[in-house]
């Protein structure tokens, strides 16, 4: 890495400062396009955190949703080492995605009020990439495309998701192949359905804690799977306590049932029986 010269200018090299077009750093990250992407529709300065907060947000989901993907092919190939570091790579996503609701939790009801109209039906339930992150977590849902018929690309982006296995679903199978008691049913599943719960799956979960010497690697990838778990459920709790903190229990923007809805999405877990067999080991 180049380094600006000292005070000596002994041992040290001076950067390159002249470039024919744009830097090789501005080429690469386009910085220019990504800080030129806010327009406040309010004279409120607040508002502009609350932007930029947002846009952060989507970037987070669309790597997010990489690495899912990323340990979703790799588990089709039962390469379980890839998909546990992009797992784990996610935890780490996660944290910097729910630590994004700090600038706006301290809002108060007149603060946020001042520019919410500007939000108008805007709301955070029609963000695709968000979607698209609740499909592989297996909260399929056909009604959530609704909002996004006028932008067929991302229209048919989201369809692909909602008929392609969740993360959880390709977890599934692994265990299936690895010679566990998955039930057929759940192999064999609507894939475009909500996942429910399996009693027999949860025994399977139960039978491989219970015996972490035979299931190491398994033990592994569902203490991997449980630490993004726990992370989803505190990014729902952070959105609940932020959206509760700036505006009651008002109705959302966008339709929503604001606070009510959110407390109802708190409290589910995803990967359930990952944590429902703990009670059984």
């Amino acid at each position: 890495m180049s380094q600006y010269p000292d005070a000596s200018g002994a041992g040290s090299v001076t950067p390159n400062l002249d470039f024919a077009g744009t830097t090789p750093y501005e080429d690469y990250v386009q910085a220019d396009v990504l800080t030129h992407l806010q327009h406040p529709l309010s004279d409120d300065p607040g508002e502009m955190v609350f932007l930029v907060t947002t846009q952060v947000m989507e970037l987070w989901f669309t790597v997010i949703v990489h690495e899912w993907e990323t340990a979703s092919d790799a588990l089709r190939r039962d390469d379980l080492p890839v998909a546990r570091d992009a797992l784990k790579r996610s935890v780490r996503e996660l944290e910097a995605l729910n630590a994004s609701w700090r600038p706006l939790a301290q809002l108060t009801p007149v603060q946020f009020n001042s520019y919410r109209s500007a939000l108008g039906e805007g709301s955070g339930f029609q963000s695709a990439m968000y979607r698209r992150m609740e499909f592989l977590l297996g909260e399929k849902s056909a009604s959530m495309l609704v909002p996004h018929r006028g932008a067929p690309r991302v229209h048919a982006e989201l369809e692909k998701a909602l008929q392609q296995p969740s993360l959880y679903d390709e977890v599934l199978r692994l265990l299936a192949r690895r010679g566990l008691p998955v039930p057929r049913s759940v192999l064999d599943r609507d894939l475009s359905q909500r996942y429910e719960p399996s009693p027999e799956v949860e025994r399977v979960w139960a039978s491989v804690y219970a015996d972490d010497d035979q299931h190491a690697e398994l033990v592994r990838l569902g203490e991997a799977l449980t630490d993004v778990g726990e992370l989803v459920w505190r990014w729902r709790n952070d959105h609940l306590v932020a959206t509760r903190r700036a505006m009651g229990s008002k109705a959302g923007t966008g339709g929503s049932a604001g606070v009510a809805w959110l407390e109802k999405r708190a409290a589910k877990n995803v990967f359930p029986e990952l944590w429902t067999a703990r009670s059984h080991v």
